[in-house]
């Protein structure tokens, strides 16, 4: 109980942004895109580098081509 009411203490300017906003604002995009990260993540487990964890979610979220490079052992 303790830990809920430290966490809307700490959240409490956002919570009441909500309310003053009347619920007319929707946080449909923000779950999309955070979907869209989500599942990028999921198909790039088996990635060895962030770098490359952070070039999949670019080229995703952005709707980048694809890069053209060589392997750095070529």
């Amino acid at each position: 109980m303790k830990k809920v009411a430290r966490m809307l203490r700490k959240h409490k300017p956002l919570i009441m942004n909500w309310f003053k906003a009347k619920g007319r604002l929707s946080s449909g995009a923000v779950e999309g895109l955070n979907l869209k990260a989500k599942l990028t993540m999921r198909k790039a487990f088996g990635f060895r580098t962030l770098k490359c964890l952070q070039i999949a979610l670019y080229h995703e979220l952005g709707k980048l081509p694809e890069p053209e490079y060589r392997h750095r052992f070529s």
